[in-house]
């Protein structure tokens, strides 16, 4: 047995999780590979003519499988198909059916991949959990475990780590927070595997690989269109500026694919589901000071005593807002010190103290 360790580690067969089980296996842990298949591309009811790209296909098993074969470390292939669809999946068009705009893979991995692979871990005697996310895990003094930036600004994913809990960060492995792409690009070169470094790389929803996220909510849930159909445009004061196609087929902050010519950029300000109205406005008009986010998950503190400082970032590429966090009854008030854009509730609002994650939660609603 190795002296560092058994770590179970998430394979997509991709070059980031490839080059950081090579790594961890180099450094002497014993690794254990698993590539966990969430989604069914055969009955998702997408045109895969093209090649997948992502996760969940049979290349991407393949590739990660060979990987460990060739460094004499065993690869598993996890079927969680069943915990993935009964909770990212419906909650995804729940929110999207309540006038929110959701983040799955921040559901998906706070809910679902890291309690999947630490219940697997514990199953095969593993210490630990790895994955190939560019952050770092750090232990504060007050021993609470916390997240913080990867040092490559450009590929940074703290943002989507905010909801796992102390059980899981304590016992989590992430080789390439401490690296830039640059050199994990070079690593898989020295590896012997030249293609990762070329292979491109999958922003889609895994379960939505044609982007279409409209054409998904029409599939899944029947006769949708046609309940939605002839919701109102509506200004600033309410007054109607004509018909829409359905108030879940729109997103805040949207401009394109609006179908209405007002003679000015319009955006969507606002969806209210209960009269299938959908606002718009000018782009100023996206512009808010306070939000309200509820289900906060704490990490790098026990929660916050007294109002606290922080930069929050509302969005995975949001380079984030200064302002002032102070606790109520169901979660947290953010309030900016200057105004920011595109508020989106049902979005992640996530709270840094520097690097350091301190903790985040979903944006309720702005004022």
């Amino acid at each position: 047995m190795s002296k560092k360790g058994k770590v179970l580690m998430a394979m997509s067969g991709g070059i980031d999780s490839t080059v950081a089980a090579l790594m961890l296996h180099n450094e002497g842990y014993e690794v254990v590979g698993i590539t966990m298949k969430t989604w069914d591309y055969a009955g998702s009811g997408v045109a895969t003519s093209k090649k997948e790209t992502g996760c969940c296909n049979i290349d991407s098993f393949n590739d990660a499988r060979l990987a460990a074969v060739q460094h004499g470390f065993p690869h598993f292939i996890l079927d969680i198909r069943e915990e993935f669809g009964d909770f990212v999946i419906d909650n995804f068009v729940e929110e999207y059916l309540a006038g929110r705009t959701p983040n799955p893979c921040i559901m998906c991995n706070t809910h679902i991949k890291w309690r999947a692979l630490l219940k697997r871990a514990d199953v095969l005697g593993c210490d630990y959990i790895a994955t190939g996310h560019y952050a770092q895990i750090h232990q504060h003094s007050n021993g609470r475990f916390f997240v913080r930036k990867g040092i490559d600004e450009t590929k940074d994913q703290s943002y989507v780590l905010w909801g796992l809990q102390q059980d899981l960060l304590s016992r989590t492995l992430l080789p390439l927070g401490t690296y830039q792409k640059t050199a994990i690009r070079k690593m898989a070169h020295d590896f012997g595997y030249p293609e990762l470094a070329k292979k491109s790389e999958s922003y889609e929803i895994c379960f939505v690989p044609d982007n279409d996220y409209r054409g998904f909510l029409k599939r899944r849930v029947e006769g949708l269109e046609e309940k939605v159909a002839g919701g109102k445009f509506v200004d600033q004061k309410g007054n109607i500026l004509g018909s829409h196609k359905g108030y879940p087929f729109y997103t805040v902050g949207q401009r394109k694919g609006l179908d209405i010519a007002l003679g000015k950029p319009a955006f969507v300000t606002q969806i209210i589901p209960e009269t299938n109205t959908v606002v718009l406005g000018d782009e100023d008009d996206l512009k808010g000071s306070e939000m309200k986010v509820s289900g906060v998950n704490w990490l790098k503190y026990d929660g916050i005593n007294q109002p606290m400082e922080s930069v929050i970032k509302i969005r995975y590429k949001d380079k984030g807002a200064a302002g002032l966090l102070s606790t109520y009854e169901n979660g947290v008030k953010v309030r900016f010190y200057e105004s920011v854009k595109g508020i989106a509730p049902g979005q992640s609002a996530v709270f840094y103290e520097g690097d350091d994650v301190i903790g985040g939660g979903i944006i309720q609603r702005s004022t």
